[in-house]
């Protein structure tokens, strides 16, 4: 085996995603399968397949046409909202599109009759984190300029909560885009297919029946990948093993545990704080920052421990784990920001089971 490597078990991968599909069922909820956390790895993506998914999401069209090019043929959404440049593919690949901008919606129009075509509108909303969206004072009257363009569906309203301004999905914010949908329909006399109410994190609402009745989608990723953001269902069991990393050492040495001279900034230009421990059995993996979110990395064995990195570097401390040796193979738990970076590096091999 080539290292480093994410290990991949694609049962384990499976089993998330029926469960969750599976609990989103019980309340009429439709699960999106978010494939850009796995950079849309086919073995995977089929696995989540396997699982239940009956719609899938990415947040690049490249990704959407390599699972296209594979045969994928359920409905894929484009979830992050289309660049001008990218219209033409856009309409020829995916089947929908999250949107916030009615320019963009004017160029998927037009480009979808010229192609003959249909081509699906899900009109984003900011209730807070101040991402992508519309304002919602705002979406009455952009819905009313939707509706007059040619080969466009309008097929429902979204938001995102948590993704960048860390704001919580909440009932009341979420009753924000619920609400709306009633406003729409009442004002356009339509019927709103979707109302996709958010992501991974907006699972936990379903504990205490904090969703309002009117959201039936959820967009999910990290809760299918890692078993993560949905603390409040721990009966789930879902597996947070799915992805592992297993990084090869490389060096093993006696060495003092505070760097040695003035510091100064590291190559990322920040500057280190050491806690001196006098002498430490010190070793070094095969991986670094040009791979990975070294943040996102948790060492399955309990007796080590991460120091830091560099580019191609990390530093562990193994002073507890004297199996550890030149060759050994150390693994870790990852996080979001881990895996997606892990899975879009070309120096870290993907092998799956």
């Amino acid at each position: 085996m080539i290292y480093p490597s994410v290990k991949i078990d694609l049962e384990k991968l499976r089993n998330n995603t029926n469960r969750i599909v599976n609990l989103c069922k019980e309340k009429d909820i439709e699960v999106m399968g978010i494939t850009k956390g796995i950079c849309a790895f086919l073995p995977a993506v089929r696995a989540i397949i396997g699982g239940g998914a009956k719609k899938l999401g990415d947040s690049r069209i490249k990704n959407i046409k390599m699972m296209r090019k594979e045969g994928i043929g359920l409905p894929i959404y484009l979830i992050r909202c289309p660049m001008l440049s990218e219209i033409k593919e856009v309409v020829d690949l995916a089947d929908g599109s999250l949107n916030s901008e009615l320019e963009v919606i004017k160029a998927l129009s037009y480009e979808a009759l010229a192609e003959g075509k249909k081509h699906k509108v899900i009109l984003m909303v900011d209730v807070g984190d101040l991402r992508e969206g519309v304002m919602p004072e705002d979406a009455l009257d952009i819905t009313e300029e939707i509706l007059k363009l040619p080969a466009i569906e309008f097929e429902g309203i979204g938001t995102n909560t948590g993704c960048f301004g860390g704001v919580k999905p909440t009932y009341r914010n979420t009753k924000i885009l619920a609400d709306l949908a009633n406003c729409i329909e009442k004002k356009y006399s339509i019927e709103l297919k979707t109302i996709s109410g958010g992501n991974s994190d907006t699972l936990n609402l379903l504990k205490e029946s904090e969703l309002p009745p009117r959201v039936n989608q959820l967009r999910i990723g990290e809760a299918i990948l890692l078993g993560t953001r949905v603390n409040k269902f721990p009966e789930l069991q879902l597996y947070r093993d799915s992805f592992v990393l297993e990084a090869e050492i490389i060096e093993v040495k006696m060495k003092p545990s505070r760097p040695i001279g003035e510091i100064a900034c590291d190559a990322f230009g920040k500057v280190p704080v050491f806690e001196d421990k006098g002498l430490m059995r010190r070793a070094i993996a095969a991986i670094g920052r040009q791979d990975c979110i070294i943040e996102g990395l948790s060492p399955l064995k309990d007796l080590i421990e991460i120091i830091g990195s560099s580019s191609d570097h990390l530093i562990l401390d193994v002073t507890k784990s004297k199996d550890i040796n030149v060759g050994s193979k150390v693994r870790f738990r990852l996080s979001y920001s881990a895996l997606i970076t892990l899975m879009n590096s070309n120096y870290v091999t993907k092998n799956y089971s």
